[in-house]
């Protein structure tokens, strides 16, 4: 008999018609999309309530560099998870594990807003970037099990248009969270959205299972189709219960009307408190749910087979490599150093864990990639080209905000993102429009003409000093080239599972998704160096404010116009460097992809 996770899902007896399938997944899709949206906007939302954040969880305003886990732990939930969860979905089907991605991501989100310790607001973090990470891969990987090769170009645009509308939304609904509250709202709206997500999804688990075929396991819901909500509320207050009773917020502890929660009940074991048998008691409750229920929420009863099928020490050691190289990347403060100071051990433990992986793909009868997944050419060359538009794309968002409060007179943080809202609102439409084409074209065509219009807005870039930014011509540029970028997301995810098997199509979605994160990362480090190097390089042939103006050394026009000029030519560099990423991006993606045809997927 064939490892469980090479067999097929089961095929059921009668195909829905085609207009209930199309409106069923539809509906589906825009839950799947809300979800997407919110993680991505929570990415972007800290920006702005990290200084009150941390002054909440006891952080001093000098203390930036011990605040840096509220950003990079997000990260590391976000990426460290993707490879497991899009197997698992290959396993168990897509609709139960983005209920569970829900579940974490909403527990993350509660214990993050009442969180008074850093310890706790750390721990929701991570539970966030791990549920909001799982959502992606798996609604990517949905979309193509709800339609086929041939129409799914504009379900994979809107789901990249929705991801990429986070980070335009995400410090817009942070600012005017913040203009009205305090921060704790913002992850408080999180937990409450996540909760209403959470039951709009178990509601059409039922529908969705029919809709989708065999791509979808019918193993949710009850059986006449109703959510499971009473399994849904147990799950959620053993998580949020277990996480508050581990992180201990301050505010609770010392709550008249709440703190007995927190008092031990026998001796002085923290396990004993009410709350930690709140969450004893609902987990039970749930796992004997989850057991006896004929169609329960999650299905444990078959955990032994998906711990087998799944490859979970696999997933393990690829998630112990990719967290090394997230945490290398990002504790590192850029304007002190590149690449965090434990960098020659994490970088080492990473590659000691890639090598196990590798080891381990190659002996393990049931491995976390299956061969052949990744093994065409369109689909190892969708992985290549993500990378590298991860590169070039971080460029332009870390960047241009920093160009903008150089060359515009009087520039704040908030007219610095006004600049940047021009890509980022071209971006989304891009994703949609490259969507829309790929229907009509090659996915490699159109992946590759929107790398070189986003090459040819960086090189133009290069050029921009002072008196930059304050013109149409400007604006123009910048709206190309995040259309650009945005052409590129729908071709690539359309190519990509276009040529892996379809039992295959959660973890393959989940390696775009990791390369492109993995690449954002090094290309910051990568490009940030070579700017800073071209800035020492200018700086060093700067004259003293004494030798440039001998009459008022104190105030020297001409010594400031120095300094700004080194820093364009800091950014110049990291822009030729992204736009250098762009093109190579648009070759790899002329070379590396080639047209499936229509019909002819990869099963």
């Amino acid at each position: 008999m064939r490892p469980p996770d090479r067999q097929r899902p089961p095929v059921p007896a009668e195909e829905p018609a085609e207009p209930t399938r199309t409106r069923a997944g539809t509906s589906v899709l825009v839950l799947c999309g809300v979800g997407v949206l919110l993680a991505a906007a929570d990415t972007y939302v800290i920006v702005l309530a990290l200084p009150e954040m941390m002054v909440g969880v006891g952080l001093d305003a000098d203390e930036l560099q011990r605040a840096v886990p509220l950003v990079s732990m997000f990260l590391l939930g976000y990426v460290v998870v993707l490879p497991l969860v899009g197997r698992v979905s290959d396993v168990v089907g897509r609709l139960p594990v983005l209920t569970a991605a829900l579940l974490v991501f909403t527990a993350g989100s509660l214990v993050t807003a009442s969180s008074d310790g850093l310890a706790a607001a750390v721990t929701g973090r991570f539970l966030q970037g791990a549920g909001g990470g799982a959502l992606v891969p798996v609604t990517l990987a949905l979309v193509a099990d709800l339609w086929p090769p041939e129409r799914r170009g504009v379900p994979l645009g809107l789901v990249g248009a929705v991801q990429e509308l986070g980070s335009v939304l995400g410090p817009l609904f942070g600012a005017g969270v913040l203009a009205l509250s305090d921060w704790r709202a913002i992850f408080w709206i999180n937990g409450v959205a996540g909760t209403l997500l959470l039951l709009g999804t178990v509601a059409r688990r039922h529908t969705a299972a029919s809709a989708a075929g065999g791509g979808v396991r019918p193993r949710a819901g009850s059986p006449d189709g109703r959510p499971d909500v009473a399994g849904a509320a147990l799950a959620l207050v053993a998580l949020v219960s277990a996480a508050v009773a581990l992180t201990r917020p301050a505010a609770l502890e010392r709550s008249v009307a709440w703190g007995e929660l927190l008092v031990p009940l026998a001796g002085q074991s923290a396990w004993s408190t009410p709350l930690a048998l709140t969450a004893a008691a609902s987990a039970a409750a749930f796992v004997v749910r989850e057991l006896t229920a004929r169609r329960p929420l999650l299905d444990l009863r078959r955990a032994p087979v998906v711990v087998r099928a799944a490859d979970v020490p696999g997933a393990v050691l690829l998630g112990a490599a990719l967290g090394g190289i997230v945490v290398t990347f990002a504790t590192a403060d850029p304007a002190v150093r590149l690449v965090s100071p434990a960098a020659p051990w994490l970088l080492l433990g990473s590659a000691v864990a890639f090598a196990a992986f590798g080891w381990r793909q190659r002996h393990s009868r049931a491995p976390l990639v299956p061969a052949g997944a990744v093994r065409a050419r369109p689909a190892w060359g969708a992985l290549v080209v993500s990378l590298l538009v991860g590169a070039a794309l971080v460029a332009v968002v870390v960047d241009v905000p920093v160009l903008a409060r150089t060359v515009l007179d009087g520039a704040d943080q908030f007219d610095a993102a006004l600049v940047l809202l021009r890509f980022l609102v071209a971006l989304p439409v891009g994703a949609v429009a490259g969507g829309w084409l790929v229907r009509r074209l090659p996915a490699s065509l159109v992946a590759g003409a929107g790398m070189v219009v986003a090459a040819a807005g960086l090189t133009a870039m290069t050029t921009w000093g002072a008196g930059s930014l304050d013109g149409v011509g400007d604006d123009v540029v910048l709206a190309v080239t995040g259309l650009g970028f945005g052409l590129a997301i729908a071709p690539v995810n359309a190519a990509l599972l276009a040529a892996t098997p379809r039992a295959t199509h959660g973890v393959a979605s989940a390696l775009v998704v990791v390369a492109r994160m993995i690449g954002m990362l090094a290309g910051l480090a990568a490009l940030t160096a070579i700017g800073l190097r071209r800035l020492y390089d200018a700086q060093a042939g700067i004259e003293s404010p004494a030798v440039l103006c001998p009459d008022s050394p104190t105030a020297c026009p001409a010594y400031d116009d120095a300094l700004r000029d080194a820093v364009l030519a800091q950014l110049h560099a990291t822009f030729a460097g992204a736009a250098v990423c762009a093109a190579a991006a648009a070759a790899a993606a002329l070379l590396l992809h080639r047209r499936v045809a229509a019909g002819q997927e990869n099963r």
